[in-house]
């Protein structure tokens, strides 16, 4: 009798390891430390980075340099928190965020705490990519044709959204890693073009540092839109763990080293792409400046069509890397709850789905600032401000009021209340786009 329960088990732990051999996070861990470093831009330099400026006009000069600065260092000392506990228990590794919160808070309340807010961030963000994709698109094709006849928005997203029905087929991280490359070198480089060209125009003669809502309310809603704008554009973290479960891992070369040496790395073409794009965005057109940057700048024309295509690129391989774990999430409940055999037929029904819904709701609700402004604060500040440190107490338990202690508790406070409060003027925004708002125009 006890012979055959060892034999179900071991029939039972193979049947998981070759599902775990399949689903794709779990599935190749090869990768480099490199693959760390431009994953880790393609996920954090999205197109967030083109709202900075308008973020800045809604902050002002001091509070929009403080919120951008802080955020660089709070997001920084989170993701180093994540990167060490994807392996703090000897012999096991956390590759997924949520297996993190289980750890933390126990295995049901663990996926109530993690999931629905990571599902948030990361459904949040390729729908608003749907829309960066399909506008930066309108934008590409307006500049260098403006004579032509007007193409409606909603086309340019089914375009953009096509692409991601062939690419969303690539079983893993590491087979989309040229497509992450591509984008990090795009991210990059549309950045330089983006405060390249505002220093190249130069300070606008009429230009206002003032904030632009002729009331005190618009003003203080505008401001805490932008903060969400700010969380929006730090949302890396919500990938991270994945993203390290790609590498390979041992007791003398633990994954975290080659890990952490990519975030550096990451984090310093961050902060080459986040200040330039801000500041000399903010200072050549002050508070007339749209809130896609590249908006703004409509001459040289070339340069300005080159860069939305810039966009587009990047955009295509940001949303691959935030639908990555997505599609981990839906194949997981397929193959494991729901029993249907992993293989292609799997993977081709669930992603064609999740890319279908995606596109629609980017089609139907294509409110960029204000979507940003709302997702930012509702669940990026959670995922990529506090989350961490709460795991980090709850799992190291430091000593009260040790230094430690102390940062943690001030990344939570800080965190949460960019939480309750930037939602707040993202929903008002997105009520006032949607009054002039018409359906698929």
């Amino acid at each position: 009798m006890a012979y055959q329960v060892d034999n179900v088990q071991i029939e039972e732990k193979q049947r998981e390891k070759s599902i775990d051999d399949w689903l794709p996070i779990t599935s190749s861990r090869k990768a480099k430390w490199w693959y760390s470093a431009f994953h880790n831009v393609t996920a954090l330099v999205g197109a967030g980075v083109l709202s900075l400026p308008y973020a800045m006009a809604q902050l002002g000069w001091g509070p929009g340099i403080a919120v951008l600065v802080l955020s660089w260092v709070i997001t920084l000392y989170t993701l180093w928190q994540m990167v060490q506990m994807h392996e703090m228990v000897p012999g096991k590794r956390f590759d997924r965020y949520h297996e993190l919160g289980q750890q933390a808070f126990g295995d049901k309340l663990g996926l109530w705490i993690v999931v629905p807010q990571q599902l948030t961030v990361e459904v949040g963000v390729n729908i608003v990519y749907m829309v960066t994709g399909g506008k930066s698109l309108k934008k590409f094709h307006d500049v260098l044709c403006p004579d032509c006849k007007s193409i409606k928005l909603t086309y340019f997203i089914m375009i953009f959204g096509s692409l991601h029905f062939v690419l969303s087929q690539l079983p893993n991280f590491n087979s989309i890693s040229g497509v992450s490359l591509a984008a990090a070198v795009m991210s990059l480089s549309y950045s330089t073009v983006a405060w390249g060209a505002s220093v190249h125009r130069g300070k606008q003669s009429n230009v206002e540092y003032g904030y632009k809502s002729s009331s005190t309310a618009g003003g203080v809603f505008n401001f805490l839109s932008a903060l969400g704008d700010v969380s929006f554009a730090y949302a890396g973290h919500n990938v991270a763990l994945e993203i390290q479960a790609t590498i390979p891992s041992s007791p003398e070369k633990p994954s975290k080293k080659p890990m952490w040496k990519g975030v550096v790395v990451a984090y310093i073409a961050v902060a080459l792409c986040y200040f330039p794009v801000a500041f000399l965005g903010y200072w050549a057109f002050g508070n007339d400046v749209a809130d896609n940057i590249l908006i703004t700048l409509n001459k040289p024309r070339w340069l300005i069509a080159t860069a939305n295509m810039m966009v587009v690129i990047h955009v295509i391989g940001s949303y691959q890397i935030y639908a990555m774990p997505v599609f981990d999430m839906i194949e997981t409940v397929l193959v494991k709850k729901l029993h249907f055999p992993p293989g292609l037929a799997v993977r081709l029904i669930g992603r064609s789905v999740y890319v279908a819904f995606t596109m629609f709701v980017g089609m139907t609700f294509p409110f960029f600032g204000g979507l940003l402004g709302f997702f930012g604060g509702f669940a990026f500040a959670p995922t990529t401000y506090f989350l961490p440190c709460i795991i980090w107490l709850s799992v190291y338990k430091p000593r009260r009021f040790s230094l430690s202690w102390i940062i943690n508790w001030i990344c939570i406070v800080l965190g949460v209340l960019l939480m309750i409060l930037s939602p707040i003027g993202g929903l008002r925004q997105i009520v006032m786009d949607a009054k002039s708002y018409e359906f698929y125009s």
